[in-house]
């Protein structure tokens, strides 16, 4: 599956009506959670019925669209379930233990509630709520696809307006030729990577480089009164620096793992846990605004779409042992280099990426398993444009800049 995302135009009362029909979304779904904590052992069938006494019950509920409601049980529901595996798995520290939500930002509606134009250019929703015809303003034509290849349209609030996104059931996989290399990649705080060939990569640094300006929008915040109309404009300001540093970091992580995997057969990188990286305050701002976690989620994605293999190796002594000889060198983060008793010296993070792919190469390793839905992990749009439909590549928006 794909999403392709477009920015929605309308009036002021259209944007209202779209804040109505979020909240209308988020109270069913934390109503859902209330029932199932004064029920335990509730399933989803349970939540459904539910759902169907509050639109009884509540006028606003049932102008959303029947389906729209049946989506916000179905979120409810997927949290109350991931508690329960996270328990059964036994996962250290806290469960993820069902909570309200206060500031939802989208509604989501699966196959009615809405309908396209003829030109597909504009979008009418056809509940109570007053949402009406929205303009689509994007680059993506849904004239490729079929209306029933069109599973669920969503509607997003972002802090610099509002989007749709279209999730369509179509395959997006490529067909690529082989390429005959392999790497392996040592990512960093210094460098973003070092490969197994001596590349390395800069890290951009999005979030310090952008740190005083956030600063700035912080500080206009807090000078604002609680409730007032200035201080969510100011909300709303800050809300764009932060959204713009996310793009920017995400884009750089999708620009990176697009090329490396056309590049090579196989991608080796460490399997880290960020989780437990963070945990050290003297480095965790510095690991969060590396995007290490997008980078290797892009890897995994693009490595299922262009059928390249990509592996994930135990972490543990990657930077210590020696490429060559297999010597462990305890190393100091200030000490850069690495120098072999067997005399190999070499650059720490090369030596640490050619460790890498060593490893990858002499065993099958974890192969990347984080995507479960590899086609839907985001926003998305399409690469190539041709004459037919069964032509048309599908990728994700998050590939190319947003608008």
């Amino acid at each position: 599956m794909i999403v392709l995302e477009f920015k929605a135009k309308g009036r002021t009362t259209q944007y209202s009506a779209i804040n109505e029909a979020i909240r209308t979304a988020q109270f069913v779904r934390n109503k859902c959670i209330r029932f199932w904590m004064d029920n335990r052992g509730v399933g989803q069938k349970d939540l459904y019925r539910h759902n169907t006494a509050l639109r009884a019950e509540y006028p606003f509920v049932k102008d959303l669209n029947s389906h729209a409601c049946q989506a916000a049980v179905e979120r409810a529901y997927s949290s109350i379930a991931r508690f329960y595996d996270n328990c059964k798995k036994s996962i250290p520290g806290k469960k993820g233990y069902p909570n309200f939500k206060k500031n939802c930002r989208s509604v989501e509606y699966k196959t009615s509630g809405w309908s396209l134009s003829r030109t597909r250019k504009q979008i009418t929703f056809t509940d109570k709520k007053g949402i009406g015809k929205l303009k689509l303003k994007g680059t993506w034509d849904l004239n490729f696809y079929q209306l029933d290849q069109i599973k669920r349209v969503r509607l997003v609030n972002k802090a610099d307006g509002y989007y749709v996104q279209f999730l369509i059931r179509t395959d997006n996989k490529i067909d690529t030729q082989p390429t005959g290399k392999t790497i392996g990649l040592d990512v960093g705080l210094k460098e973003f990577y070092t490969d197994s060939n001596g590349h390395t990569e800069p890290n951009p640094k999005f979030y310090r480089t952008g740190e005083k300006r956030l600063k700035f929008h912080q500080r206009r915040v807090s000078r604002k009164n609680k409730g007032s109309a200035n201080r969510k404009k100011a909300i709303n300001s800050l809300g764009r620096v932060h959204l713009k540093i996310s793009r920017q970091r995400q884009e750089h992580a999708k620009r990176l793992a697009r090329c490396v995997i056309q590049s090579n057969d196989l991608v080796a990188y460490e399997d880290l846990r960020i989780k437990n990286l963070v945990k050290n305050h003297c480095l965790a701002k510095s690991i969060n605004d590396a995007g290490w976690y997008q980078f290797r989620k892009w890897l995994e994605y693009f490595g299922i779409k262009f059928a390249r293999v990509t592996v994930a190796v135990n972490p543990a002594y990657t930077s210590q042992e020696c490429s060559k000889c297999g010597t462990i060198i305890k190393k100091s983060l200030s000490m850069r280099t690495h120098v072999c008793q067997c005399g190999f010296i070499l650059d720490r993070d090369h030596n640490a990426a050619l460790v890498i792919l060593n490893r990858a190469l002499s065993t099958t390793g974890h192969v990347g398993t984080w995507i479960l839905d590899p086609n839907a992990s985001g926003d998305s749009t399409s690469t190539l444009i041709g004459a037919i439909l069964s032509e048309q590549v599908g990728s994700l928006n998050e590939e190319s800049p947003h608008l």
